[in-house]
């Protein structure tokens, strides 16, 4: 199912007794969302993202702007009415039914010509629970089971009428790092198998970029950028993007273009063209840097980590506008602790060029 969102915007009124302006939440949000495709939508607390959401599920109703499923506008169309499954942050399951009566739930609310009989039930109840590989939990409560087990429980429910559209609401936040991991893949592996069009709502963007087909990135209601996963990580169009996506985050200089140099601090960094000569910010990812004796970017050294496949070199810089200066290189390479200062040269694919005033990313070109 085709989900469009067009110029959706949602505003509160204001609580601040100084300030009465309206609270913009959501702002003149366009996209469309391709059928069958999971969709990430990111951002970090207050940025929009569960509003969205309930705006999609009906939950909410837009201050302007309209919804569409496919071509039926569904902006004034009641939740219950809108072929959605939602899965919440804390599971929401009744405490006092069974596994196999919490999937159960929502086929006992059908009515009329959609209205099931008990054996049709039983037997989308037990499809939905093989689905998420619950089958051998059916006759348990809630309090028995893990956080995992009752999430994948909270899906199958969701899942169970087969829904127009799947909408995830940070699912995974109540689960340690192991069950994270392991419910996402089994999230990606039902969408693919199910291809339903699903909406995953998370703050984790190493979450997002795992299980995405797309991601949107949103900061104070407003959309940032969208494009798959690896490609807004390689290409961020401002400095936000750029921070927000990446772990450990990117590095960020004070910076200068001069005379088709990149400069940070007083060390040329890169030959460039494509830039006029102006003060920048300079973002280099952790894997951009290459240890080199003779490496234009000075840095001291603070210390190394080894981290089995990598070697995490930390080290400071004047420029710097983050506390350290963090490169992960092989661990071919030999670091010496007793070492003062460290050198780099660094990958152009990695090193991004930001305006100094507005944030976005600047364009450029390498000299050879």
């Amino acid at each position: 199912m085709e989900v469009i969102l067009r110029n959706l915007t949602k505003k509160f009124p204001s609580r601040d007794r100084k300030n009465h302006d309206d609270v913009i939440a959501v702002n003149d949000f366009n996209f469309t969302i391709p059928d069958g495709k999971l969709i990430g939508l990111l951002g970090s607390s207050g940025c929009g993202k569960s509003t969205t959401l309930n705006l999609i599920s009906g939950l909410l109703k837009p201050t302007g702007g309209q919804i569409f499923f496919g071509e039926d506008d569904v902006t004034n169309l009641p939740p219950e009415n809108r072929g959605i499954g939602l899965v919440f942050q804390n599971y929401a399951l009744y405490p006092h039914l069974t596994v196999k009566k919490n999937i159960m739930f929502p086929l006992q609310n059908l009515k009329g010509k959609d209205k099931l009989s008990k054996e049709e039930m039983l037997k989308k109840v037990y499809e939905a629970a093989k689905l998420v590989q619950i089958e051998e939990l059916m006759d348990r409560k809630p309090g028995e089971l893990s956080g995992g087990q009752q999430q994948r429980v909270a899906i199958a429910r969701a899942l169970v009428k087969m829904p127009r559209v799947l909408l995830l609401d940070e699912p995974l936040s109540n689960l340690d790092a192991r069950l994270r991991l392991q419910t996402r893949e089994e999230i990606r592996r039902i969408q693919r198998e199910t291809r339903i069009t699903t909406i995953f709502v998370t703050h984790d963007q190493e979450e997002a970029m795992s299980i995405s087909d797309m991601i949107v990135v949103m900061k104070e209601g407003v959309v940032q950028q969208i494009g798959k996963p690896q490609e807004v990580y390689d290409s961020p169009v401002n400095l936000f993007v750029a921070k927000f996506l990446g772990t450990p985050p990117i590095n960020v200089f004070d910076g200068e273009v001069r005379n088709h140099k990149l400069y940070i601090g007083e060390d040329a960094v890169l030959e460039i063209k494509g830039i006029a000569d102006q003060k920048v910010y300079v973002g280099i990812r952790p894997e951009g840097f290459i240890l080199k004796e003779d490496g234009p970017l000075s840095c001291n050294l603070s210390g190394v980590e080894v981290m089995g496949r990598d070697i995490s070199v930390v080290s400071t810089n004047k420029a710097s506008l983050n506390p350290t200066v963090r490169a992960i290189v092989g661990t071919e390479n030999k670091v010496s602790i007793g070492e003062v200062c460290v050198r780099f040269a660094l990958k152009p694919s990695k090193v991004h060029i930001f305006n100094r005033e507005t944030e976005e990313k600047l364009e450029f070109e390498t000299l050879a």
